[in-house]
Parts: structure tokens; C-alpha cells; sequence
């Protein structure tokens, strides 16, 4: 709600079954201390419970990469279990953690064989509670 409420939500995608939300993905601008980009930042990523373990999840993170992908991102990056987002090609980045987040749970995904330099920052509204 937040980065909706700053014009900082740059996708946001729901998965319906029925006419009901069953989940949930949204996409934010992240900023690189080299100043390249665009890069986007996932999260969050919900699901209700019922739904889970049932691919509604992965559906939307692949279709939210690919969409931001098609606005000429130049990656994506999180803060998130390494178990689960390794499916969708990210990799933890300890070199490129931003303040504030943990170098064990800091990944990026590229969209190019080549890992970014510097240092990440989520949205100033990505901290910020509604």
C-alpha cells in the first residue's frame, strides 16, 4: 500500500479464481550506487494459504520478470529464502547488499551475463509501514 500510495509501484499483478484474489506480486523501482538501470525490486509476493504449494506463486514471479524484463530492466532484486528464488534464476549477491538487508538472503537476477556494480537500494517506501 505504501509504494502504491508514492506512485512507487511500478507492476503489480493478481492471480483471481473465481472473482477473488488469490495472490499477489508487485514490482518497485531499485536504485544501483553506479547509477545504471532500470532495476526493479520483487516483493512483496503473497499467496492466500489454501493456494500455496499449488504454482499460483511462480506464476506470477514469472510473469512479473518477464514483464519488467519487456520494460528494459536490466535485473531484479530481493530479499528472500535462496531455496525458493533460485528457481527463477536469482543468485545471492553479498557484493551488491544494500544497507539494511542481509547479505544471506540479498539476491539479483540479470538479464545479462553481467553482475551489477555497487551497491543496491530498495525504494524509500519499501521500509515503510501503512
Amino acid at each position: 500500500d505504501t509504494l502504491r500510495s508514492v506512485n512507487a509501484l511500478t507492476l503489480s499483478l493478481v492471480a483471481v479464481l473465481e472473482n477473488h484474489t488469490i495472490g499477489n506480486v508487485v514490482f518497485s523501482p531499485a536504485m544501483l550506487s553506479d547509477g545504471s538501470g532500470p532495476w526493479f525490486a520483487l516483493g512483496p509476493v503473497s499467496v492466500l494459504p489454501q493456494y500455496q504449494k499449488q504454482s499460483v506463486g511462480s506464476a506470477l514471479i514469472n510473469k512479473g520478470l518477464e514483464s519488467i524484463k519487456q520494460l528494459g530492466a536490466r535485473g531484479c532484486i530481493l530479499t528472500g529464502n535462496p531455496d525458493y528464488y533460485q528457481r527463477f534464476g536469482f543468485k545471492l549477491s553479498p557484493d551488491n547488499v544494500p544497507v539494511r538487508e542481509s547479505p544471506e538472503y540479498f539476491m539479483v537476477k540479470t538479464f545479462s551475463d553481467n553482475m551489477p556494480l555497487g551497491h543496491f537500494k530498495f525504494h524509500d517506501a519499501f521500509y515503510e509501514a501503512t
